[in-house]
């Protein structure tokens, strides 16, 4: 089954293309992920290099979230416009169970994190052996909280992770363990397996509802909500 992947919601972005359990190809995008024009030059030259048209794949994956709210809307609105067009179904699945996936059968949970801003991260639980298993759900909440809940050895990567690292080991000691540096990058070729898991069961999404995981909501609707409350007030 032929994938292309694509992973927009972090500081760093990718795409992948796969066929089954084999990777065709790889991009890892750096801070200009989100220029539209270098994130399609990349999936046009993993196709070109797999002799593939749009058309011969058999679905298109994105990764929903959470992450940047622009973007997962990036990622999202490329892969519905790539569906759309060859007329191929599409699957989407949480970001930080991708993350999760760069350390598979570690021993441990692994609790994969990305920053949130706001003094605050975007938080997962998996056990995580040939597959991502959620003991929790994703949450977004202050990195304190999120710690205050775990009571067992716990595996910690992500750029969350790289940036709370102190009060991590401050607060678990000998209980917290750090993926190498590598994995705390989020690979578009981990959201394959996922994605190829997904599609072998025909679990697609239908476009309309191929739509962010935000977890939390963004400035605008936070603005939205303050005039609501404002004018209701009035």
């Amino acid at each position: 089954m032929k994938i292309l992947t694509v992973d927009t919601s972090s500081n760093c972005s990718s795409v992948a293309l796969s066929d089954g359990a084999s990777l065709l190809g790889e991009y890892l995008l750096g801070e200009d992920r989100l220029n539209s024009g270098r994130l399609f030059a990349s999936i046009a030259k993993l196709l070109e290099s797999a002799r593939l048209a749009p058309t011969d794949l058999d679905a298109f994956a994105v990764a929903i979230g959470p992450g940047s709210f622009t973007g997962v809307r990036v990622g999202i609105a490329t892969v519905k416009g790539l569906a759309l067009a060859a007329a191929k179904p599409a699957v989407g699945f949480s970001s930080l169970a991708m993350l999760a996936l760069n350390s598979p059968y570690c021993g441990f949970p692994v609790a994969p994190l990305f920053d949130a801003r706001k003094k605050e991260v975007y938080a997962g639980l998996y056990r995580v052996t040939d597959l991502p298993e959620p003991l929790r759900e994703d949450a977004v909440l202050a990195p304190e909280s999120f710690l205050a809940t775990i009571d067992e050895p716990t595996l910690f990567l992500g750029e969350g992770a790289v940036r709370y690292r102190d009060l991590i080991t401050a607060t678990l000691g000998d209980r917290a363990r750090f993926a190498p540096f590598h994995a705390d990058v989020p690979r578009a070729a981990a959201g394959a397996v996922i994605a190829c898991d997904l599609a072998r069961q025909g679990r697609f999404t239908p476009l309309e509802l191929l739509n962010p995981t935000y977890i939390r909501p963004s400035e605008a609707e936070i603005a939205k909500q303050k005039r609501d409350a404002s004018n209701s007030i009035s």
